[in-house]
């Protein structure tokens, strides 16, 4: 009933069978390079983890079916356009949109991306992707796509289907609204108890007291 696709691991129905003249070894190496980031991106738009392994297995499927000559130039996008079609799909058809927060995800994401990262490193990481999960959607996914994908300009306007232009407007506006929220959560830090201690009071001190400058109409201790 079920056909093995080449990289193995896969399956597909014996009606749509994969390409004989597919790469296996290529396949795999794809698998291994884009498996991982391309089941947080589609977790990022369905916010089920199986759903999403299903969606990028499904991508998978379909590259064994495609001829590598004709994909490998643009790889990364294509891999994320037919993920990210797949993920819309699914949304669709069960009449929802679960975006995961950012901020749910991000600790967990940062602590196996970088084990060795400081735990100041990794709660700065985790209030910028929660900052990013506020911001408009379309800024959301570019800018993640941008930091956390490495994809280009042009592959965000093909994945997106937007101008290449629109996107960098949009990864430029984001990380401005973010900049400007970080300077104001700066301005407005408190420090703890001694940021609360009130600073020298600014009444002009009473006559008679030392205040290191010599008294009115002397100078030079005259």
């Amino acid at each position: 009933m079920y056909d093995e696709c080449p990289a193995g691991g896969f399956q597909v129905s014996g009606m749509a069978k994969p390409n004989p003249e597919v790469d296996a070894v290529w396949i795999r190496t794809v698998v291994a390079q884009y498996e991982r980031p391309l089941v947080m991106y589609a977790l990022r738009l369905i916010g089920e983890l199986e759903r999403a392994r299903d969606v990028v297995q499904d991508t998978f499927l379909k590259l064994c079916r495609e001829q590598r000559s004709k994909i490998e130039s643009y790889l990364a996008e294509w891999l994320y356009t037919v993920t990210r079609n797949r993920a819309l799909d699914v949304c669709r058809k069960e009449s929802r949109v679960v975006r995961l927060a950012d901020g749910q995800l991000g600790v967990k994401i940062d602590h196996e991306a970088d084990p060795t990262a400081s735990i100041e490193q990794r709660e700065t990481r985790a209030l910028v992707l929660t900052m990013v999960s506020e911001l408009p959607e379309k800024q959301q996914e570019a800018i993640r796509l941008k930091f956390q994908h490495g994809l280009s300009y042009r592959q965000i306007s093909k994945v997106m289907e937007l101008t290449t232009s629109y996107v960098g407007y949009l990864i430029h506006a984001g990380l401005k609204s973010i900049r400007d929220r970080m300077l104001d959560d700066d301005t407005r830090e408190d420090t703890g108890p001694v940021a609360r201690i009130p600073g020298p009071s600014r009444t002009p001190p009473p006559p008679g007291r030392n205040t290191g400058q010599p008294p009115p109409g002397k100078v030079g201790g005259r």
